[in-house]
């Protein structure tokens, strides 16, 4: 995994040239490559291997979905959004960079990010326009913007949901969260060249795992420390948001964490990667 993450670091640098006019350029790659994870892109490449593919060839992919993640993260700080200062242990991006730079450095990320696909990729025209396909599918209205949506009107006094709590926490945290993980996954597997059912496999356990890893992000918000996550900790339940937590209280989701662990490990462990056991026994660890 360190692997994996060390070329995806180097990738994203030499990706992201800082040109004229700079501000924007920089605004782009100060989120893109603040140190963390790489969860997303990581999952790509080893959908890729598991699949049968050639790991190099699904890295531009993987570096455009962790710019799409980057581009989810600089709107949610904004002061009209999530209104956080600090991502990652660092300043939010529109902390650096002003609110106006922030803007445009999301919607610069959308654009520059699938035509990283287009140009980067050495991939049959089917496929780039397969993995395009999903790619803009999950970055618009039905999905990752859907999901921020009803994220925002979650919270007290903000906005009418039509669905129950139940089925609006599920619908933010399918497509807000959930949503990349798919991605990463069936971009890989597609990528690696497999069939229908198995991509069909690699959405269900990003489905899962995806789920998972919302309500433990919810528990630490609760247990944890800014040290230890590098975001301010307690916003969700001081804005009153609609959390895993909020609704169900800290051991139920302790429990649906396990449950879901527990499904994702059976859809993957066949594949005996040992990245993929990695991370889903780190997420229930942490969360006791």
């Amino acid at each position: 995994m360190n692997k994996y993450i060390e070329l995806i670091d180097k990738k994203l640098d030499e990706y992201m040239p800082v040109e004229y006019p700079e501000s924007i350029f920089k605004s782009m790659k100060y989120t893109v490559t603040l140190p963390g994870k790489r969860l997303r892109p990581v999952m790509c490449m080893e959908a890729c291997r598991i699949m049968g593919g050639e790991v190099e060839k699904a890295i531009p992919t993987a570096c455009a979905i962790e710019m799409l993640h980057a581009q989810s993260l600089i709107h949610d700080d904004l002061p009209c959004m999530d209104n956080d200062d600090f991502r990652r242990g660092k300043p939010s991006n529109h902390k650096v960079f002003g609110e106006a730079i922030a803007v445009l450095a999301g919607d610069a990320l959308l654009s520059f990010a699938p035509q990283l696909i287009i140009e980067k990729s050495e991939l049959s025209p089917e496929i780039i326009l397969k993995v395009l396909k999903e790619f803009t599918s999950s970055a618009g209205v039905y999905q990752l913007i859907g999901g921020q949506v009803a994220d925002i009107e979650s919270e007290e006094g903000r906005g009418k949901l039509n669905n129950s709590d139940e089925e609006t926490l599920k619908f933010i945290h399918t497509n807000k969260t959930a949503v990349l993980f798919k991605l990463a996954l069936k971009t890989g597997a597609i990528i690696a060249g497999a069939g229908d059912d198995k991509i069909k496999e690699m959405e269900d356990f990003g489905q899962k795992f995806g789920l998972a890893f919302q309500i433990y992000d919810d528990i630490m918000d609760e247990i944890s420390t800014f040290e230890e996550l590098g975001k301010t900790i307690g916003k969700d339940k001081e804005a009153g948001k609609l959390t895993y937590v909020t609704l169900y209280g800290l051991d139920k989701a302790r429990a649906k964490v396990h449950e879901l662990i527990a499904d994702a490990h059976k859809i993957i462990d066949k594949y005996n990667s040992e990245i993929f056991s990695s991370i889903l026994d780190k997420i229930e660890g942490k969360i006791g």
